[in-house]
Order: structure tokens, then C-alpha cells, then sequence
């Protein structure tokens, strides 16, 4: 795109002119400065960095010994320049009356003026031209621009045209990728913006592809690839670079998605940046193909070499995938602790305990209930008429008990299918959900959509099914144990602390269901045919079972079948899945959290650490001195802490002026904090799985593509153009843009 020079009353342009044309310094107390000189008060408001990315000046407003050539291409400014020549009169009565006599006789010289070269903020690219120049000093002799300077500028402005593309989540395609071109030429959405970018006047595009045919393509989609992996280098580059500053990381594994007609693993990474900030970033789509090892082997593959991170110091692990997927991750998962056993399985904070155990159950039943749940959320997200429609039929059923009734419909608004205790209030408003789905679908005034009214038929089928009410009522039931403790995991430091110690507890409270699951599934389905009586549901064995079975003349009773094939499956489950998520290494991870002064406070500061934080030895920083410098650091918050609030969750002891005086309290503190059963400190912290969300919503699956998506993503992230057409040329030197075109 050419540039356009900012000063008031000067027209002047890089299409036009063969003048340098110089970045506003991000510097702000110099950037302010350059504002008022070139008298634009329009650009008082703008951020340094806007202005900077944005707006320039020409070469015309610098004193000439400001100004140094450093080749025959560039142009750069000297430190602290200021521009000084303007028409401004109100400009010219600040200066002196020397400087204002000699301007014109300067920027006459200006180009023949030579000093020592300094680096700036402020630089720009110059072509070769011939200096035949006319008497008024317009520029009147053709441009002449060299190969190598017109390739950069072109690249330049292809990888200016997929960030843009990227950061505002526009696909590169507009039609699908099987429309025959041959038939019916349709431009992507990229080569559509570079057409429009050369008639907007980029002359570097222009003079790349003149007399080139319509229908040619600006950029091949070999080139295209190749521009885009050189983009995800930079992109993660940026964005794990405190990550290799701290050393310490932990891995999330989101749910299974299609990405370019593949299933993938969205992959993120946990890490303490330099504010002591837990972050979350994206970095990338795993492959899921493969069996257990091709993907672990896979997964490592992308830590360490595409994001040069070491996996030795991994400190954790967290999936959020569901149903079958979700057997095989873990297995990964697994793999990987055996090869890293500090790198310890914990719940992820973003998601509550019991949902991550349901998930992970691949039983019919509960895949059933998971799955209508899903339904349920994104139906009355569509509109606010729908969730009015719910609170009807809440205050018709619960007539007689308004305040229950206030409960429910407070809990509509508030994400319940995705809460602690989902499946008590899934049993709560299961009554109201039936009535609300056969009204809708009755639609006897007309007032919903077919496809509003069908999706209603769907969900009404799902929630009448007994299938489905006993496999709520169990779940319901056998992780009521676990809602407590997986309340308390997602709650403050304190609480997860004592969550640990209570592991106990509620792990023989499930072996003792287990032992007696007799007795407790006759309370269950019983329980599950009273509510099934209530909305008129036949109680009956799953038709599938029979279809699977053959007859074999003996009828299976439905309290046996389900018992056999949900209750003792869904404990059974639990049991073992909190077994696995609450390892040794977990738990004394966990109790670590003593070291937070307010929980130190809470236990009388009698406390004993180093029992606990024997296997984060190697990432202290002095191993030996640690008994010594923990005994100091009992001791200061101990009598030194009258009348005082102490600190009472991870962030806040190391934001301490005085917590670098205990190097290995604070390095272990960090460590602690990377595991992914901890809160993302805030919400700035906490976007890349809403942009993910965002993305997946918003793009269609054929139109989906990796890269892209790590560029929504990670879109606040800064991106240096000139870096990436330097860091293109080096790995794909022998490309050449003008050829090859598909």
C-alpha cells in the first residue's frame, strides 16, 4: 500500500514521490512531539503504537543532517529526531528564524546529505531512482525499483493480507474447496483481496502481476502454505516466549474438533508469564490419528520442536474430551507420565469435576444424557423467548413452591448444564424441560420455527426415554459424593488445599456404594420409576439390547439390566477415574499450598513442607538451603504479621516486594502454579479458549483452516512483517512468487 505522508497541507505519497517516508517512534514523549509539530490535532488521542503502525512522515519535514542513507534501499533517522520543516506558520514562530531561512535550501540537499547511521524506531525503504528532478522540485523521472526490493514489498503485502485476514477470522476461501474452477471461475476470499489491494493503489502488487491473465492467481497455494507456516512460527514464537524465560509449563488438551477434514486435539500451554500471571495459550491442532504411542510420539513432536519448549519441564497435564476420544487421550496422557512423571494428571480448572467424569464414561447411557444436555444448552441459546418458554413451565409445575421455583429459573441463567450440581438440577427441571419441549413442538399458535419445533421433538424424545431417567438418577446420585470436593477444587487456594486431605474421605464413601450396590441401586431405581411414573414413561429395557442379544429365553428384568449395565459401570468409573486424576505425585503437589502464607496461617504454622515438596527438589533453585530459608519464611509471617491480611492464594504471595529474598519458596510457588487444576489468574488470561470457541462457531468446517485459527487466536499478539518476508526468504530461498501459480 503506498504511504501517505501525515503532516497538515502535505499531499505528498510513496506512489508518487521518491522521498523516504518515516514511522511516528513508538517512544510516546517523542511521538507526542512529532503530533504537535506536524500540527495534527486529530492525532493527539492515538496510541504510540497506532501511530507507529499507522501514520508517517515524509523525509521532506527533517533537517537533512537528521537523515542517513545506509544503503542504496534504506533510509534511516537519527536517535531523538525531530521533524522541524513544515509551512506551518504557527510552527515557524516557534522556531528560530535561522532554522526557518534554511529549510527550503535543506530539503533541497536533503538527499545528498550524509552522517553516521543510527538505528530508530523510524525507518524506511527507499527504491533506486535517477534524480532528475524538476525546477520545482516535484519528482518527474520514472521510479526504478530493483528486483530484490520489489519481491520484498510484494511479500509484504501478501503476508499483510493473511494477518488481516486471520485477526478478523475471514476464511481464506469463499466457496468450497470442490466447486470446479474450470466451470466457473470464483475468486477465494484471498485472491480477492489482493485484487481489491491493487486497485486501492499497492503499486508493489501491481507491478508483480501487470498483464498477467483475469483469472491467474496473485499467490499459488504452494507459496500459501508456506507463507502460513512461516506465520504459525512467528505467531508461536511470540507467544511462548515468556514460556521459555519461566521453563516450567503444563499441557490442556481441549475436546476433539474437525479441522481441514480431519479430527484434531486443540493443544494449549499453561505458564507463569513475568507478572506471575497464570496464562493459557494456544498453540495449536494435533493430529488424532494413529494409535496411543503415534500420537504421543506426536504430541511431543509438536511441544519440542515446533515450540521449543523441554518436556522435562512439563509440571502437568489436563484433557476436556469426551466419550471415546476421551479413552485414547488419556492413554496419551498416561504414556506421557511415565516418560515425565512430574508431569502429573490433574482436573482443568475450566471445567467442573463431575462434568469431566461424566464425560469420560463411554457408557450408552450416559453418552445419552451428556449429549441431550449439550442439546438442551444450545437450544435455549438461540433466543430469549425459548428460556421465557422454561420459566413457564417451571412456575406451571412448581405452583405450590415459588421459591424452589426462583432456584430453578436463577439456575437457567447461570450455565446449569455445565455446573457441580448439573444432574440434581437436570432431575429438578426434568418435569418442566418435557413440558416446555411438547409445547414447543405442539406449537399450536404457530409462534416457532420448523426447525425450532423439530429440534424440540428431538430433545422431548431424548428426555422421555426411561434410559435416560435412570441414568440421570444415578448420576445424580453416585457423584453427589464428589460435588463438594469438586466445588472446592475450583475454589480458592485454602479450599483446594483442604480438598486434598478429603480425598480420603470421599473415596470410601464410593467403595462403600460399590460394596453395597445392591441396596443402593434398589434406592436408585426406584427412585428412577417414580419420576419415570410421573411423566408417563414406560420403564423398560433399551431396545438396543435386544438387537445386540440373542433371544436366549430368559427375560432381563429392568432393575437388573440396569444395575449391570449403569449403576455398577457408572461407580465403578468414578472410583477409578478419581483414583487417576489424584495421584501420589497430584496430592503432594497439593499440600504444597502450605506455603501460602494464609494457609500457613490457618494451620498454627505447623506445618511440615519439605516431606511434600521432595519431588520439586531439582527445580529449586538452591536444594540444600531450602530447610533454612523455609524455617525464615515460617518465621515472618509468623511474628511479623500483626494486624495484617495475609496473602492468600499463589498470585498474590509473589506479587511480594520481598518474595525474591526466598528464591526457593518463590521458585517452588511458580512451579505449583502451573498446574492446570488452578484458576487462570484472570480473565484478560483466560481468552484463547473463548477465541477458539468463537472461531469454531463462527467458521464453517470446510472452510476451517489450522493456521488460521492460530492467527484469530492469538490475534493480540504483535507481528512484525518485515521479520516474517526475512524469515520466509531464509527457509524457502529458492522460492520465486511470480512462478509456479497454480
Amino acid at each position: 500500500m503506498p504511504n501517505f505522508c501525515a503532516a497538515l497541507n502535505c499531499s505528498r505519497n510513496s506512489t508518487h514521490s521518491v522521498l523516504a517516508f518515516f514511522r511516528f517512534p513508538r517512544d510516546p514523549e517523542r511521538c507526542k512531539k512529532w503530533v504537535e509539530n506536524c500540527s495534527r490535532s486529530d492525532l493527539k488521542d492515538k496510541t504510540p503504537d497506532h501511530l507507529n503502525k499507522y501514520h508517517r512522515l515524509c523525509a521532506r519535514h527533517f533537517e537533512p543532517n537528521l537523515i542517513t542513507k545506509t544503503s542504496p534501499f534504506r533510509t534511516v533517522l537519527k536517535d531523538n529526531a525531530l521533524p522541524t520543516v513544515f509551512d506551518n506558520p504557527s510552527l515557524k514562530r516557534s522556531n528560530n528564524e535561522t532554522e526557518n531561512k534554511d529549510a527550503p535550501e535543506a530539503k533541497k540537499s536533503k538527499s545528498d546529505s550524509q552522517s553516521e547511521p543510527t538505528k530508530d524506531d523510524s525507518e524506511a525503504t527507499t527504491k533506486e531512482i535517477s534524480e532528475s528532478k524538476n525546477g520545482d522540485g516535484v519528482d518527474s523521472s520514472p521510479q526504478v525499483i530493483d528486483e530484490e526490493t520489489l519481491n520484498k514489498e510484494y511479500l509484504k503485502s501478501l503476508f499483510d493480507v493473511v494477518m488481516m485476514m486471520g485477526t478478523q477470522n475471514i476464511p481464506l476461501h469463499g466457496h468450497s474447496d470442490k466447486e470446479p474452477r474450470s466451470k466457473s471461475f470464483t475468486p477465494s476470499n484471498f485472491q480477492a483481496l489482493l485484487e481489491y489491494r491493487i486497485n486501492a493503489g499497492d503499486e508493489f502488487l501491481r507491478k508483480k502481476f501487470e498483464g498477467s491473465p483475469v483469472n491467474l492467481e496473485y499467490c499459488s497455494s504452494t507459496q500459501l502454505q508456506q507463507m502460513l507456516e512461516v506465520i504459525e512460527n512467528c505467531v508461536r514464537e511470540e507467544s511462548l516466549a515468556e514460556v521459555k524465560e519461566g521453563r516450567f509449563f503444563s499441557l490442556v488438551v481441549d475436546n476433539l474438533v474437525e479441522i481441514c477434514g480431519e479430527s484434531r486435539l486443540p493443544l494449549f500451554i499453561r505458564f507463569v508469564g513475568k507478572t506471575n500471571c497464570l496464562r493459557e495459550e494456544f498453540v495449536g491442532f494435533l493430529p488424532f490419528e494413529g494409535d496411543v504411542e503415534a500420537i504421543t510420539k506426536r504430541l511431543i513432536g509438536e511441544v519440542t520442536e515446533k515450540c521449543g519448549l523441554d518436556m522435562q519441564y512439563c509440571r502437568g497435564q489436563a484433557y476436556l474430551c469426551s466419550g471415546v476420544s476421551a479413552m485414547k487421550v488419556k492413554a496419551v496422557v498416561a504414556r506421557i507420565a511415565e516418560l515425565h512423571p512430574l508431569a502429573v494428571l490433574t482436573p482443568c480448572s475450566s471445567c467442573s469435576l463431575n462434568i469431566c467424569l461424566a464425560n469420560t464414561m463411554t457408557f450408552t447411557g450416559v453418552h445419552l444424557v451428556m449429549c441431550t444436555l449439550k442439546k438442551l444448552d444450545a437450544f435455549f441459546s438461540k433466543s430469549p423467548l425459548l428460556q421465557n418458554q422454561l420459566e413457564s413451565a417451571i412456575s406451571i409445575y412448581y405452583q405450590g413452591n415459588e421459591e424452589k421455583a426462583n432456584v430453578l429459573k436463577g439456575a437457567c441463567y447461570l450455565k446449569w448444564t455445565e455446573q457441580h450440581d448439573t444432574f440434581e438440577v437436570a432431575v429438578d427441571l426434568l418435569e418442566s424441560l418435557l413440558l416446555c419441549m411438547d409445547s414447543i413442538h405442539d406449537n399450536e399458535d404457530h409462534k416457532w420455527s420448523d426447525e425450532v419445533a423439530h429440534n424440540a421433538f428431538v430433545i422431548s424424545e431424548a428426555l422421555a426415554d426411561f434410559e435416560f431417567v435412570m441414568t440421570l438418577v444415578v448420576l445424580k446420585n453416585t457423584l453427589s459424593f464428589s460435588r463438594a470436593f469438586g466445588k472446592n477444587l475450583q475454589g480458592q487456594t485454602n479450599e483446594v488445599f483442604f480438598a486434598s486431605s478429603s480425598l480420603t474421605a470421599v473415596l470410601h464413601s464410593l467403595n462403600e456404594v460399590y460394596e453395597n450396590i445392591e441396596v443402593y441401586h434398589e434406592f436408585w431405581f426406584e427412585e428412577a420409576v417414580n419420576l419415570a411414573a410421573a411423566l408417563e414413561i414406560p420403564v423398560k429395557v433399551p431396545r438396543l439390547y435386544f438387537r445386540k442379544r440373542p433371544t436366549s429365553g430368559e427375560e432381563i428384568q429392568p432393575e437388573t439390566y440396569y444395575k449391570e449395565q449403569v449403576t455398577l459401570p457408572v461407580v465403578s468409573h468414578v472410583i477409578k477415574e478419581l483414583s487417576d486424576l489424584f495421584s501420589e505425585n497430584h496430592l503432594k503437589a497439593l499440600k504444597s499450598l502450605s506455603l501460602v502464607p494464609a494457609i500457613m496461617g490457618q494451620l498454627k504454622f505447623n506445618t511440615a513442607e519439605e516431606t511434600s515438596v521432595d519431588i520439586y527438589k531439582d527445580d529449586l533453585l538452591n536444594p540444600d538451603t531450602f530447610p533454612a530459608e523455609l524455617h525464615c519464611w515460617k518465621i515472618k509471617w509468623k511474628h511479623g504479621t500483626k494486624d495484617v491480611v495475609l496473602p492468600s492464594t499463589i498470585y498474590e504471595t509473589l506479587q511480594l516486594s520481598d518474595v525474591k529474598f526466598f528464591p526457593n519458596v518463590c521458585a517452588l510457588l511458580k512451579v505449583l502454579y502451573n498446574l492446570p487444576v488452578f484458576a487462570l489468574t484472570n480473565d484478560k488470561c483466560s481468552t484463547a479458549k473463548q477465541r477458539l470457541t468463537a472461531y469454531l462457531e463462527d467458521i464453517p468446517v470446510h472452510h476451517r483452516n489450522k493456521s488460521m485459527a492460530l492467527f484469530y487466536i492469538n490475534c493480540a499478539i504483535k507481528h512484525d512483517l518485515d521479520s516474517m518476508v526475512e524469515k520466509y526468504l531464509k527457509m524457502y530461498p529458492d522460492s520465486e512468487p511470480s512462478e509456479n501459480r497454480d
